[in-house]
């Protein structure tokens, strides 16, 4: 009998010590997996029932939570949806989130370890749970510019302070409606979400930090960056700028904008005027090793988080004499992003130092009091200050006497590049302009990029970039 009650005893034993290896399995190994499953209703109905922080430029909310009387507790809201939703994302209860809200959902959602002060104050206070706040850097003046200035055509504007990385504004077009995808009404957030997935123009996409394109002639300030960096050039050297001009190995001839062989002009006569045939012969002088080098020290080839992660600027690898006169010029298989190419000025600006670019200036509890603030971060040192200052010369000569004159601000030294870049034969070119201001001391770099916009990068997009940086200045 005492040998019955003992292998009983026993196997309730293994029993109780198998229950309590899976609920100890389930609760430390399995507990996010199962919370983050798409169809757990009771974890969507419980983080509902939280009012979510607010994403705030300067103090006022651009994303804020609001209380409902449906089955979830709280919605968020966007007061200024479409300029703002690169930034701020979507926060929807059937797609998740993107942009801000799902960077920085431990802080909006009052989870994050920064926030367990002020969890316990509200617990033992019995209120209910609120998320922290996240401050944004960008200027709300700028951002208005920026997305006013697309005026509905596709592309995007990315600016950047200089001596921080700090981003002033990040903008798009076509832009979507983050409140529509916030509803509670599971069936009409669908159909709106199919109707932006179905649309040719890619309105969801993350234009400023995701979309590439060859830069065209923007990428010139590359290429003259490289040529002051070998200590073989300087602002006043020669370069031969013919009308035509063959590309090594083949029988492929490649021209300029204008007509017209203007012979030997000096490097900043040559970046002045936009000439693609002294660019093309001067990326063969330098080599695509010394070229490749120069577009990574500005940030091409890495992703950088913003905290949202941006897409690689690209330089070809292993390109032929052919192909690297090409990328001289921003043609080939040279790939950018808008924030990439306001990087680039951004570096030039600063003394040749290339930042890394945030978005995130603070982040605070419930109740604003500042628990975080970022620290900037340098990139790479993109070259000399010496260098950086001949060749903000030259780019303020591009605004002030050649292809960049919409960049002119009145009573401001600006210093700028314009860029037209072919792209799929029978497609409108795609332009550029990037510049930055004050030349003596800058406050903002900008880029634009329009995607098939056609026309000329000062005629398109200068006008943009030029309000962007009036905005920032308070002009």
């Amino acid at each position: 009998m005492t040998r019955s009650i003992i292998r009983v005893s026993a196997v309730m034993a293994i029993l109780l010590l198998a229950v309590i290896a899976n609920i100890t399995y389930i609760q430390v190994f399995k507990a996010d997996e199962y919370r983050n499953a798409s169809g757990n209703a009771r974890a969507i109905l419980q983080e509902y029932s939280r009012e979510r922080g607010p994403i705030l430029v300067g103090r006022q909310a651009v994303a804020k939570s609001v209380e409902t009387s449906g089955d979830l507790k709280y919605q968020r809201e966007y007061t200024s949806p479409e300029p703002y939703a690169p930034v701020t994302g979507f926060y929807s209860q059937v797609y998740g989130a993107t942009g801000i809200e799902r960077a920085e959902n431990s802080v909006l959602s009052g989870t994050d370890d920064r926030l367990l002060f002020d969890r316990l104050q509200q617990l033992f206070a019995g209120r209910d749970p609120q998320g922290g706040a996240v401050t944004l850097g960008i200027n709300a003046s700028a951002q208005a510019a920026a997305f006013n200035g697309l005026g509905g055509r596709k592309g995007a504007v990315a600016a950047i302070a200089p001596k921080t990385g700090q981003l002033l504004a990040l903008a798009q077009s076509p832009s979507f409606d983050p409140n529509n995808l916030a509803s509670n009404n599971s069936k009409e957030v669908t159909r709106y979400y199919n109707s932006l997935i179905d649309d040719p123009n890619q309105p969801l996409l993350n234009r400023p930090l995701v979309s590439t394109n060859p830069p065209g002639s923007v990428f010139k300030v590359v290429t003259a960056a490289a040529a002051l960096e070998s200590g073989r050039f300087n602002p006043q050297s020669s370069v031969p700028c013919p009308a035509k001009y063959r590309l090594p190995g083949t029988s492929t001839d490649i021209g300029n904008a204008f007509s017209g062989d203007l012979g030997s002009i000096s490097l900043t006569e040559a970046l002045t005027v936009s000439c693609n045939t002294a660019f093309a012969w001067l990326a063969n002088q330098l080599g695509d090793d010394a070229m490749r080098a120069q577009a990574e020290a500005f940030g091409f080839g890495t992703s950088f988080e913003v905290p949202m992660p941006s897409a690689a600027g690209r330089y070809p690898e292993n390109p032929d004499a052919a192909q690297t006169a090409i990328t001289g010029y921003g043609q080939g298989d040279v790939q950018t992003t808008a924030l990439n190419m306001a990087q680039v000025a951004a570096a030039i600006a600063n003394s040749g130092l290339t930042m890394a670019p945030y978005l995130v200036t603070e982040i605070s509890g419930p109740d604003l009091k500042v628990l975080d603030t970022t620290t900037p971060e340098s990139f790479q040192q993109a070259m000399s200050p010496d260098n950086a200052r001949d060749l903000t010369a030259m780019m303020v000569s591009v605004v002030q006497s050649g292809t960049g004159s919409n960049g002119q601000i009145p009573g401001v030294r600006v210093a700028g590049k314009t860029g037209t870049a072919e792209t799929t034969e029978g497609a409108a070119n795609t332009t550029w302009f990037i510049a930055f201001a004050p030349a003596d001391n800058p406050e903002v770099a900008v880029a634009v990029v329009l995607e098939e916009g056609g026309g000329g990068g000062n005629s398109s997009s200068g006008p943009i970039a030029r309000s962007v940086m009036e905005a920032i200045l308070g002009r």
